[in-house]
């Protein structure tokens, strides 16, 4: 099982419990609420490997999208 504290220590940015980190070329992203649910998105916002349903997997693109700027040093350009 996923360790929520080091997953969020670890994430680049938290938003609404999803903790986003970037990992080379693709960002992986945890729910923290229920830390079994994980996504692999690639650089151009495709899943890779995911755990979560498909309307989990659009409200985290939706909110990467929308706080992309705020997570360093992935490019807003490349979503």
């Amino acid at each position: 099982m996923i360790d929520v504290v080091k997953a969020a220590e670890e994430a680049q940015m938290i938003v609404a419990g999803y903790a986003y980190k970037r990992k080379g070329d693709w960002i992986e992203v945890i729910n923290l609420n229920n830390p079994i649910k994980v996504v692999v998105l690639s650089r151009n916002n495709k899943v890779i490997e995911t755990t979560m349903d498909d309307i989990e997997i659009e409200i985290v693109k939706d909110y990467l999208i929308r706080n992309i700027e705020f997570m360093e040093p992935l490019d807003a350009e490349v979503l």
